[in-house]
Protein backbone atom coordinates (compact mmCIF):
# COMPACT_ATOMS: atom_id res chain seq x y z
CA UNK A 1 0.00 0.00 0.00
CA UNK A 2 1.58 3.55 -0.83
CA UNK A 3 1.12 6.71 0.51
CA UNK A 4 -1.33 9.00 -0.15
CA UNK A 5 -2.14 12.68 0.72
CA UNK A 6 -6.19 13.22 1.49
CA UNK A 7 -7.66 15.98 3.11
CA UNK A 8 -9.08 14.55 6.48
CA UNK A 9 -12.83 13.92 4.82
CA UNK A 10 -11.31 11.61 2.06
CA UNK A 11 -9.29 9.84 4.78
CA UNK A 12 -12.53 8.94 7.07
CA UNK A 13 -13.93 7.85 4.16
CA UNK A 14 -11.78 5.46 2.94
CA UNK A 15 -11.17 4.53 6.85
CA UNK A 16 -14.48 3.58 6.80
CA UNK A 17 -14.64 2.00 3.01
CA UNK A 18 -12.08 -0.35 5.03
CA UNK A 19 -13.92 -1.00 8.15
CA UNK A 20 -17.38 -1.97 5.63
CA UNK A 21 -15.32 -4.45 3.76
CA UNK A 22 -13.72 -5.80 6.40
CA UNK A 23 -16.93 -7.39 8.03
CA UNK A 24 -20.60 -7.66 7.16
CA UNK A 25 -20.96 -6.46 11.22
CA UNK A 26 -20.20 -3.19 10.50
CA UNK A 27 -23.23 -0.33 9.47
CA UNK A 28 -23.02 3.14 8.74
CA UNK A 29 -26.22 5.02 9.95
CA UNK A 30 -26.93 8.53 9.97
CA UNK A 31 -29.03 11.52 8.51
CA UNK A 32 -28.28 11.82 4.95
CA UNK A 33 -25.41 9.53 4.75
CA UNK A 34 -26.31 7.00 1.97
CA UNK A 35 -27.80 8.50 -1.27
CA UNK A 36 -26.42 11.71 -0.32
CA UNK A 37 -22.74 10.80 1.08
CA UNK A 38 -23.29 13.06 4.50
CA UNK A 39 -23.58 17.21 4.63
CA UNK A 40 -19.62 16.97 4.08
CA UNK A 41 -19.55 13.86 2.02
CA UNK A 42 -17.33 12.15 4.44
CA UNK A 43 -19.65 8.84 3.31
CA UNK A 44 -19.99 9.35 -0.24
CA UNK A 45 -20.27 6.59 -1.80
CA UNK A 46 -20.43 4.10 0.49
CA UNK A 47 -23.85 3.33 0.18
CA UNK A 48 -23.29 2.49 -3.43
CA UNK A 49 -20.48 -0.03 -2.89
CA UNK A 50 -22.27 -1.62 0.43
CA UNK A 51 -26.06 -1.23 -0.18
CA UNK A 52 -28.52 0.31 2.08
CA UNK A 53 -28.59 -2.53 4.09
CA UNK A 54 -25.19 -1.58 5.03
CA UNK A 55 -25.24 2.58 4.57
CA UNK A 56 -28.54 3.54 6.13
CA UNK A 57 -29.94 6.54 6.06
CA UNK A 58 -32.23 7.71 8.99
CA UNK A 59 -35.01 9.38 9.95
CA UNK A 60 -33.90 13.12 11.47
CA UNK A 61 -34.17 11.63 15.46
CA UNK A 62 -30.93 11.40 17.35
CA UNK A 63 -31.95 9.99 20.58
CA UNK A 64 -33.69 7.10 17.92
CA UNK A 65 -30.58 6.83 15.81
CA UNK A 66 -28.50 6.43 18.71
CA UNK A 67 -30.80 4.17 20.44
CA UNK A 68 -31.27 1.82 17.16
CA UNK A 69 -27.39 1.68 17.43
CA UNK A 70 -27.56 0.57 20.78
CA UNK A 71 -30.13 -2.88 20.29
CA UNK A 72 -28.06 -3.64 16.91
CA UNK A 73 -24.53 -3.62 19.33
CA UNK A 74 -26.46 -5.89 21.62
CA UNK A 75 -27.24 -8.22 18.32
CA UNK A 76 -23.72 -8.61 17.68
CA UNK A 77 -23.48 -5.07 15.28
CA UNK A 78 -21.04 -2.47 15.28
CA UNK A 79 -22.73 0.22 14.20
CA UNK A 80 -20.92 3.67 13.29
CA UNK A 81 -23.52 6.33 13.80
CA UNK A 82 -22.90 10.16 12.30
CA UNK A 83 -24.68 12.87 14.63
CA UNK A 84 -24.69 15.45 11.30
CA UNK A 85 -23.92 17.98 13.46
CA UNK A 86 -22.44 18.71 16.75
CA UNK A 87 -25.64 20.58 18.70
CA UNK A 88 -27.54 18.51 17.10
CA UNK A 89 -26.30 15.68 19.16
CA UNK A 90 -27.91 16.61 22.53
CA UNK A 91 -31.44 14.97 22.14
CA UNK A 92 -29.42 11.71 22.16
CA UNK A 93 -27.53 12.55 25.01
CA UNK A 94 -29.76 10.33 27.57
CA UNK A 95 -29.16 7.54 25.29
CA UNK A 96 -25.32 7.95 25.17
CA UNK A 97 -25.12 8.46 29.02
CA UNK A 98 -27.55 6.96 30.27
CA UNK A 99 -27.67 3.11 28.12
CA UNK A 100 -24.40 3.26 25.78
CA UNK A 101 -21.98 4.35 28.40
CA UNK A 102 -23.42 2.55 31.87
CA UNK A 103 -23.93 -1.05 29.48
CA UNK A 104 -20.88 -2.44 30.35
CA UNK A 105 -20.51 -1.85 34.07
CA UNK A 106 -24.35 -2.56 34.40
CA UNK A 107 -23.58 -6.13 33.19
CA UNK A 108 -20.43 -6.71 35.09
CA UNK A 109 -18.60 -6.81 31.98
CA UNK A 110 -20.63 -9.55 29.79
CA UNK A 111 -22.53 -6.94 27.70
CA UNK A 112 -20.02 -5.04 25.21
CA UNK A 113 -21.52 -1.90 23.12
CA UNK A 114 -19.33 -1.53 20.08
CA UNK A 115 -20.72 1.87 18.84
CA UNK A 116 -18.45 4.61 17.06
CA UNK A 117 -20.36 7.91 17.50
CA UNK A 118 -19.19 10.47 14.78
CA UNK A 119 -19.68 14.18 15.26
CA UNK A 120 -18.54 16.96 13.29
CA UNK A 121 -17.73 19.90 15.51
CA UNK A 122 -16.32 23.15 15.95
CA UNK A 123 -16.46 26.41 14.19
CA UNK A 124 -14.57 27.92 11.91
CA UNK A 125 -16.59 27.30 8.70
CA UNK A 126 -19.54 30.11 9.09
CA UNK A 127 -22.21 28.51 10.06
CA UNK A 128 -25.51 28.82 12.00
CA UNK A 129 -27.03 28.65 15.02
CA UNK A 130 -26.02 24.81 16.56
CA UNK A 131 -23.39 24.19 13.95
CA UNK A 132 -20.52 25.13 15.69
CA UNK A 133 -20.38 23.47 19.03
CA UNK A 134 -17.63 22.19 20.89
CA UNK A 135 -19.30 19.48 23.74
CA UNK A 136 -16.29 17.22 24.41
CA UNK A 137 -15.60 18.13 27.40
CA UNK A 138 -19.94 17.02 28.03
CA UNK A 139 -18.27 13.40 27.06
CA UNK A 140 -14.97 12.97 28.21
CA UNK A 141 -16.98 13.92 32.16
CA UNK A 142 -18.75 10.47 31.69
CA UNK A 143 -17.44 7.57 32.66
CA UNK A 144 -18.11 4.26 29.95
CA UNK A 145 -17.19 6.31 26.97
CA UNK A 146 -14.05 6.79 25.10
CA UNK A 147 -13.44 10.23 23.45
CA UNK A 148 -10.73 10.80 20.41
CA UNK A 149 -10.60 13.58 18.04
CA UNK A 150 -7.61 13.51 15.23
CA UNK A 151 -5.77 16.51 14.35
CA UNK A 152 -4.46 15.31 10.75
CA UNK A 153 -5.90 12.85 7.91
CA UNK A 154 -3.44 10.30 8.45
CA UNK A 155 -4.58 10.03 12.47
CA UNK A 156 -8.42 10.45 11.40
CA UNK A 157 -7.84 7.12 9.02
CA UNK A 158 -6.09 5.33 11.90
CA UNK A 159 -8.24 5.98 14.75
CA UNK A 160 -11.04 5.77 13.08
CA UNK A 161 -10.09 1.90 12.14
CA UNK A 162 -9.45 1.57 16.38
CA UNK A 163 -12.90 2.64 16.99
CA UNK A 164 -14.49 0.76 14.91
CA UNK A 165 -12.45 -2.61 16.00
CA UNK A 166 -12.71 -1.79 19.53
CA UNK A 167 -15.42 -3.29 22.25
CA UNK A 168 -16.06 0.43 23.69
CA UNK A 169 -18.51 2.77 22.89
CA UNK A 170 -16.28 5.81 21.42
CA UNK A 171 -17.05 9.39 20.49
CA UNK A 172 -15.25 10.40 17.35
CA UNK A 173 -15.32 13.92 17.34
CA UNK A 174 -14.42 15.11 13.83
CA UNK A 175 -12.88 18.78 13.58
CA UNK A 176 -14.90 20.12 10.85
CA UNK A 177 -12.73 23.62 9.51
CA UNK A 178 -9.91 20.51 9.32
CA UNK A 179 -11.74 18.40 6.85
CA UNK A 180 -10.26 19.56 3.97
CA UNK A 181 -6.68 19.81 5.08
CA UNK A 182 -4.48 17.27 3.54
CA UNK A 183 -2.34 15.00 4.97
CA UNK A 184 -0.55 11.34 4.75
CA UNK A 185 -1.95 8.33 4.88
CA UNK A 186 -0.31 5.24 4.94
CA UNK A 187 -2.50 2.16 5.04
CA UNK A 188 0.41 -0.14 5.50
CA UNK A 189 1.97 1.44 8.72
CA UNK A 190 1.63 0.28 11.86
CA UNK A 191 -0.70 2.90 13.90
CA UNK A 192 0.05 4.67 17.54
CA UNK A 193 -2.21 3.09 20.08
CA UNK A 194 -5.69 5.10 20.04
CA UNK A 195 -5.17 6.85 23.06
CA UNK A 196 -1.37 7.65 22.78
CA UNK A 197 -0.44 11.41 22.41
CA UNK A 198 2.53 12.54 20.19
CA UNK A 199 4.53 15.77 20.02
CA UNK A 200 3.41 17.46 16.98
CA UNK A 201 6.54 19.45 17.33
CA UNK A 202 9.57 19.46 19.48
CA UNK A 203 10.39 22.53 21.84
CA UNK A 204 12.23 23.73 25.04
CA UNK A 205 10.50 26.66 26.25
CA UNK A 206 7.22 25.85 26.63
CA UNK A 207 4.17 22.98 25.80
CA UNK A 208 1.82 23.77 24.26
CA UNK A 209 -1.06 20.85 24.37
CA UNK A 210 -3.83 20.89 22.16
CA UNK A 211 -6.58 18.98 20.27
CA UNK A 212 -8.58 18.53 17.12
CA UNK A 213 -9.08 21.57 15.24
CA UNK A 214 -6.42 23.96 17.64
CA UNK A 215 -3.30 21.68 17.00
CA UNK A 216 -2.82 23.42 13.84
CA UNK A 217 -2.92 26.94 15.21
CA UNK A 218 -0.56 25.84 17.79
CA UNK A 219 1.89 24.72 15.41
CA UNK A 220 1.27 28.07 13.43
CA UNK A 221 1.72 29.63 16.78
CA UNK A 222 5.32 27.60 17.44
CA UNK A 223 6.32 28.58 14.11
CA UNK A 224 6.11 32.09 14.72
CA UNK A 225 7.58 32.07 18.27
CA UNK A 226 10.45 30.62 16.36
CA UNK A 227 11.37 33.73 14.93
CA UNK A 228 11.19 35.58 18.36
CA UNK A 229 13.80 32.69 19.33
CA UNK A 230 11.29 30.96 21.59
CA UNK A 231 10.79 27.04 20.90
CA UNK A 232 7.69 26.04 21.78
CA UNK A 233 6.88 22.23 21.89
CA UNK A 234 3.32 21.13 20.49
CA UNK A 235 1.57 18.14 22.10
CA UNK A 236 -1.16 16.37 20.11
CA UNK A 237 -3.50 14.92 22.80
CA UNK A 238 -5.51 13.15 20.40
CA UNK A 239 -7.56 11.56 22.92
CA UNK A 240 -9.68 13.05 26.08
CA UNK A 241 -10.84 10.14 27.68
CA UNK A 242 -8.48 8.45 28.63
CA UNK A 243 -5.69 11.21 28.01
CA UNK A 244 -2.34 10.16 27.96
CA UNK A 245 -1.03 12.32 31.03
CA UNK A 246 2.15 10.64 30.93
CA UNK A 247 3.29 12.16 27.71
CA UNK A 248 1.90 15.23 29.21
CA UNK A 249 3.81 15.34 32.30
CA UNK A 250 7.17 14.27 30.49
CA UNK A 251 6.79 17.15 28.60
CA UNK A 252 5.94 19.52 30.55
CA UNK A 253 8.90 18.66 33.43
CA UNK A 254 10.85 19.38 29.96
CA UNK A 255 9.51 22.48 29.12
CA UNK A 256 8.46 23.86 32.89
CA UNK A 257 5.24 25.62 31.23
CA UNK A 258 2.44 24.47 30.04
CA UNK A 259 -0.25 26.26 27.73
CA UNK A 260 -3.79 24.29 27.24
CA UNK A 261 -5.51 25.02 24.12
CA UNK A 262 -8.93 24.35 22.90
CA UNK A 263 -12.07 26.10 21.02
CA UNK A 264 -14.16 24.71 23.81
CA UNK A 265 -15.48 27.89 26.47
CA UNK A 266 -12.09 27.70 28.88
CA UNK A 267 -15.04 27.25 32.21
CA UNK A 268 -14.84 23.84 32.74
CA UNK A 269 -13.19 22.92 29.94
CA UNK A 270 -10.93 20.17 29.31
CA UNK A 271 -8.40 22.66 29.62
CA UNK A 272 -8.98 22.81 33.82
CA UNK A 273 -8.77 19.37 34.45
CA UNK A 274 -4.80 19.19 32.17
CA UNK A 275 -3.94 21.71 34.25
CA UNK A 276 -5.30 20.41 37.53
CA UNK A 277 -3.55 16.91 36.54
CA UNK A 278 -0.22 18.60 35.83
CA UNK A 279 0.02 20.83 39.70
CA UNK A 280 -0.61 17.61 41.16
CA UNK A 281 1.94 15.68 39.55
CA UNK A 282 4.35 18.32 38.54
CA UNK A 283 4.30 20.97 40.93
CA UNK A 284 8.02 21.49 41.42
CA UNK A 285 9.00 21.49 37.96
CA UNK A 286 6.51 24.14 36.86
CA UNK A 287 8.12 27.61 36.62
CA UNK A 288 4.85 29.10 35.78
CA UNK A 289 1.18 28.42 36.43
CA UNK A 290 -1.03 26.83 34.02
CA UNK A 291 -2.54 29.19 31.41
CA UNK A 292 -5.77 28.33 29.56
CA UNK A 293 -6.72 29.15 26.10
CA UNK A 294 -10.30 28.93 25.22
CA UNK A 295 -13.81 30.06 23.86
CA UNK A 296 -15.26 32.66 26.40
CA UNK A 297 -18.07 31.30 28.29
CA UNK A 298 -21.03 32.43 26.06
CA UNK A 299 -23.68 30.84 23.54
CA UNK A 300 -21.47 30.16 20.39
CA UNK A 301 -21.71 33.60 18.40
CA UNK A 302 -23.65 34.52 14.58
CA UNK A 303 -20.82 33.40 12.02
CA UNK A 304 -19.74 37.17 11.41
CA UNK A 305 -18.17 37.21 14.86
CA UNK A 306 -16.78 33.77 15.62
CA UNK A 307 -13.30 34.96 14.61
CA UNK A 308 -13.51 37.37 17.51
CA UNK A 309 -14.85 34.56 19.73
CA UNK A 310 -12.27 31.33 18.33
CA UNK A 311 -8.93 31.46 19.97
CA UNK A 312 -6.60 32.09 17.39
CA UNK A 313 -2.56 32.84 16.72
CA UNK A 314 -2.83 35.97 18.48
CA UNK A 315 -4.19 34.82 21.64
CA UNK A 316 -2.06 31.51 21.79
CA UNK A 317 1.27 33.89 21.72
CA UNK A 318 -0.47 36.33 24.19
CA UNK A 319 -0.49 33.43 27.22
CA UNK A 320 2.93 31.91 25.73
CA UNK A 321 3.89 35.67 26.52
CA UNK A 322 2.45 35.82 29.88
CA UNK A 323 3.64 31.98 31.00
CA UNK A 324 7.25 33.14 29.76
CA UNK A 325 7.36 36.50 31.72
CA UNK A 326 7.28 34.12 34.87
Amino acid sequence: MTVQKLPMVKAINESLRRALAAGPKVLVMGEDVGRLGGVFRVTDGLQKEFGDERVLDTPLAESGIVGTAIGLALRGYRPVVEIQFDGFVFPAYDQIVTQLAKMRARSLGKVKLPVVIRIPYGGGIGAVEHHSESPEALFAHVAGLKVVTPSNAGDAYWMMQQAVTGDDPVIFFEPKRRYWDKGDVDPGAAPLPLHRAVVARPGQDLTLAAYGPMVKVCLDAARAAAEEGRSLEVLDLRSLSPLDFDTLQTSVEKTRRLVTVHEAPVFFGAGAEIAARVTERSFYHLEAPVLRVGGYHSPYPPSRLEDTYLPDLDRVLDAVDRALAY
